[in-house]
């Protein structure tokens, strides 16, 4: 994966606010000598090694895993500020998969459209719950390693720009209470060559609607219709960063991307890419070169334990809030706070029956 230069801007401060208009605030600048990529096809990660945990082999996966970058998630946090593990979650693990969407023509400073969700995945590894973090929710947000920002409250995706990885690993476990093992993350701008990798995606689309800020198509303009459909890359791409078109902005977002990575689980673990070597050799290639993942992730591990998962067992569902509203100038997610530490209480403590009642409440 290519390093972007060192001087490069990154910021992953919302450049809109949840309600989808121009945010009004800068975010703070951060050099990083490694490019930002953070997850929002999140499962993408799991496919990888499914595929090559049955099709692959041990051989295959140490040249895939060569590939895949590396990021330090865990030094920069204070074990002392860290939740600990239950002891009714032992064998479970928790991933913080992240997401950042560098080709957003939108944006000219750096910040990014971004995606925080936590995957829990059980003791047994039969099932996975991935709840999402509206980006714009929010929480405190701890002091960054640097000392400069921080220990205010915010948009949970400041985390990032004021302290990279690090600092958003804390930022959820202070607020979710939910120990973080690791961490996957992709750019959006590969997104489009994964799905083209596996032949496009089916998307049953809710309803008929234009969007404005298209990658692709004539102006910038891309209209998707009401009803099942196959897409290229460039049209679930599209498809998954719309939020403008809708009056429920980020949430009708969410609900699109949780779409999509069902599509991409669905089409990934079908029979025709599993059985063709040359399918899941181009779908890893263009994988591998999106994703990052912690220093500590065995990925050989990680095929085992995701290798019988398919859409049938992972479960969607988003961090509850109050909706939307106004702090100061900047129109955020407020969070409920009172029914997320239930829910995340039942994460922390594997009880997969509490978080799909509590979720669905």
């Amino acid at each position: 994966m290519q390093d972007r230069d060192a001087t490069e801007i990154i910021g992953l401060v919302s450049d809109y606010d949840a309600d989808g208009t121009p945010a009004t605030h800068a975010a703070p600048k951060k050099r990083m000598s490694r490019r930002a990529k953070i997850i929002l096809c999140v499962v993408l990660v799991p496919l990888i090694l499914v595929g090559i945990a049955l099709v692959g082999g041990g051989l295959y996966l140490h040249n895939v895993e060569g590939k895949v970058d590396r990021v330090d998630a865990f030094t920069q946090v204070p074990e002392a500020s860290r939740p600990q593990k239950d002891a009714a979650a032992k064998g479970a693990e928790n991933f913080l998969l992240l997401g950042s969407d560098t080709r957003d023509p939108n944006n000219t400073g750096g910040s990014r459209s971004d995606t925080i969700i936590i995957l829990h995945l059980n003791k047994d590894q039969s099932a996975a719950q991935l709840i999402s973090i509206p980006r714009d929710t929010w929480v405190h947000i701890p002091k960054a390693a640097n000392g400069k920002y921080g220990n205010t409250d915010s948009k949970i995706n400041a985390a990032y720009a004021w302290g990279g990885v690090p600092l958003v690993v804390q930022t959820v476990e202070g607020y979710t209470g939910v120990r973080i093992d690791h961490v996957a993350l992709i750019d959006f701008s590969g997104f489009k060559e994964v799905v083209d990798a596996l032949g496009g995606v089916n998307i049953d689309v809710e309803t008929s609607f234009t969007s404005t800020h298209a990658l692709s198509g004539p102006g910038g303009v891309r209209h998707f219709n009401k009803g099942p459909q196959l897409m290229d890359g460039a049209a679930a791409l599209d498809y998954a960063r719309e939020r403008y078109s809708f009056k429920d902005g980020d949430f009708a977002r969410i609900r699109h991307q949780q779409q999509v990575i069902k599509a991409i689980l669905d089409k990934a673990a079908s029979g025709g890419m599993l059985g063709s070597p040359a399918k899941l050799n181009d779908f890893l290639k263009a994988t591998a070169d999106t994703v990052s993942v912690d220093k500590g992730l065995n990925l050989l591990d990680m095929a085992m334990q995701l290798r019988h998962l398919r859409s049938g067992n992972l479960h969607f569902y988003t961090s509850p809030t109050k909706g939307t509203g106004m702090i100061g100038n900047q129109s955020v997610v407020i969070p409920d706070k009172t029914k997320a530490k239930a829910l995340f209480d039942a994460v922390r403590t594997d009880n997969d029956a509490a978080i799909a009642q509590l979720a669905t409440d």
